[in-house]
């Protein structure tokens, strides 16, 4: 969706205005309300406004704060992947690298503010189309449609802050004052929110990208799935899978692919452009501009932050029938270029592994995206400090440059959709209920569906003469021997899937796993990677530290989360 200015509303950065002189400015070059032409067209506007925000990119500064991606608070945060660059760069990662982020970071301010901007345009917009039909200049039909969508998208926003910090306010259209974010029940306004999207939009998209009776289901079957009510999120799921529009793309590369972006496995994406006419191609993916290997032609040569962990990579080794190592992939790392140089002789890992890792990660020797074989060290910051790999799933390929690369601005701003939800993720999701209630067989043949995509040889990464580039090697599970083993390969092939998508951290919180699988993660971290050494996680850590100047903005009205 294309970014709009507008000179008739403020923008609310905070939650909303508290009287006084909280966020009391007058609005510039603003017309008189009565002037606002409340129909059908300028509507639209609004709800494009809303969409526009899904970015999270307020003014395209420094965006990585507050990336829709999620790559600070949901992968590096989590075992998938450093902070990468130097030891110095972005020092408010490192801090939520190693648990230790803090209220006066302008990482969560950045954030918040982002989130609740996009609450605030929705909000705007429900009661622009209330006033609409009101006044008569908008039809029930019209306002049906526009409220589905924009409820739809404030139950998005409101999810977003909802597992990021926990206890936040709901803000809906009434709101004019600071409100608590203490003893409020969210997840039952967002699943309304969600539920009046369902009832009130169409089965097919009126635009690129926009909101469906589809979307809300999957979105509210995620919602019931953070709170592990799996008796609502079943059918919901079963719905979607068995009667909704979506299936799994053949190639699994083309959910980050900006040629075949919306495809039939896009249950909900951030909708990117760029080379359009827009100051700096403002509607391109700035929020991971930095996540680009460094020193190369791509992205402008910038930045090297992202890494994946020597941990994510080793967990795409599987065995001699191609099944996950779901208790030892971590016993003994897959082959690495760590110190050495790149002109020094190189042969990568042998071993059997799952072609998915060479979609997900960038490794020596291996094909990067017609850009060549990935030259290890050349194209690494700080080895030392980020390990030897880079992320791959929002790089554009070389055949794409000057097309989905942004022309004429730095870094990697590119076209890339980002995935909120993908129809992959869905199927585990059900696969994830059967495992929990024992139903094996259900699990197994939900979660074979994915692995048999990563088994077709069409994705695995080929050389220039047609051999794969790797020991490609994936099967599918014949059986699950009990509720223990399913759960277990549920988890493992969703981390595996999603990888680097921005999900990890949030999806081991939501499942309660998150102590135990990241302190098992940085006590062997911590011996190759000296940033980490020290580092521990406490349940304080599940959510993350209000800012401290929207406290200070609510005047107190808002409190810090326990532990910050």
């Amino acid at each position: 969706m294309k970014k709009v200015i507008y000179l008739i509303f403020t923008a609310i950065i905070g939650l909303c205005t508290s009287c006084e002189n909280e966020l009391d400015i007058p609005a510039q070059s603003a017309i008189a309300a009565s002037s606002v032409p409340l129909n059908a067209e300028f509507i639209e506007t609004q709800v494009v406004s809303v969409y526009a925000i899904t970015d999270g990119n307020l003014d395209n500064g420094n965006v990585w704060r507050s990336a829709a991606s999620n790559w600070v608070y949901g992968e590096v945060a989590s075992d998938n992947a450093y902070k990468g660059s130097d030891p110095g760069d972005q020092q408010d990662i490192a801090a939520f690298e190693r648990y230790q982020g803090f209220p006066s970071s302008s990482f969560v301010d950045v954030k918040w503010r982002a989130v609740y901007e996009g609450i605030s345009r929705a909000n705007l917009a429900i009661n622009a189309v209330n006033n609409g039909v009101a006044a008569g200049t908008l039809t029930e039909a019209q306002a049906k449609s526009f409220l589905g969508e924009l409820r739809f998208l404030r139950a998005h926003f409101h999810f977003e802050a909802k597992k990021m910090w926990g206890n936040v306010p709901f803000i809906d259209e009434t709101i004019t004052e600071s409100t608590t974010n203490l003893g409020v029940d969210v997840w039952s306004r967002v699943e309304e929110d969600f539920a009046f999207a369902v009832s009130n939009l169409s089965e097919t998209a009126t635009r690129v990208g926009g909101a469906t009776s589809w979307s809300a289901k999957a979105y509210l079957a995620k919602a019931h799935m953070y709170q592990l009510d799996f008796p609502s999120a079943k059918p919901i799921l079963d719905d979607v899978i068995n009667n909704g529009p979506y299936a799994l793309n053949v190639l699994f590369h083309d959910n980050f692919n900006a040629d075949t972006e919306n495809s039939l496995e896009s249950v909900f994406a951030v909708q990117y452009s760029v080379n359009d006419a827009s100051n700096d191609s403002s509607n391109g993916n700035w929020g991971d501009i930095l996540n680009f290997p460094n020193t190369s032609p791509i992205g402008g040569g910038c930045c090297g932050f992202f890494q994946p962990s020597q941990n994510l990579v080793n967990a795409y080794k599987t065995d001699a029938n191609g099944l996950p190592l779901l208790d030892t992939f971590n016993n003994e790392d897959v082959k690495n270029d760590q110190g050495i140089s790149s002109d020094e002789p190189f042969t990568p890992y042998t071993g059997t592994l799952d072609p998915r890792l060479d979609w997900t990660v960038g490794r020596r020797g291996i094909p990067f995206l017609g850009w060549g074989d990935f030259p290890g060290r050349a194209w690494i910051r700080d080895q030392s400090n980020g390990g030897p790999y880079v992320q791959m799933k929002t790089v554009y390929s070389k055949d794409q440059e000057g097309s989905a690369g942004a022309i004429g601005t730095w870094g990697g701003v590119n076209s890339i959709n980002l995935n909120i939800i993908r129809f992959a993720e869905v199927l585990l999701w059900r696969a994830e209920i059967a495992a929990e209630e024992g139903d094996l067989e259900t699990a197994k043949t939900l979660v074979n569906r994915v692995r048999e995509r990563a088994a077709n040889p069409l994705n695995f990464v080929r050389r220039n003469d047609g051999t794969p580039a790797a020991n490609y090697v994936v099967g599918v599970y014949s059986s699950f021997t009990d509720k223990e083993m399913a759960i277990k390969a549920v988890d493992f092939e969703e981390r595996i899937e999603l990888a680097l998508e921005g999900h990890r951290f949030f999806e081991l919180v939501r499942k309660d796993k998150a102590s135990q699988v990241l302190n098992a993660y940085l006590e062997v971290e911590s011996t190759k990677r000296s940033h980490l050494m020290g580092a521990s996680f406490q349940p304080t850590a599940e959510v993350y530290p209000i800012p401290q100047d929207i406290i200070n903005l609510s005047r107190g009205v808002l409190e810090q989360n326990p532990g910050y």
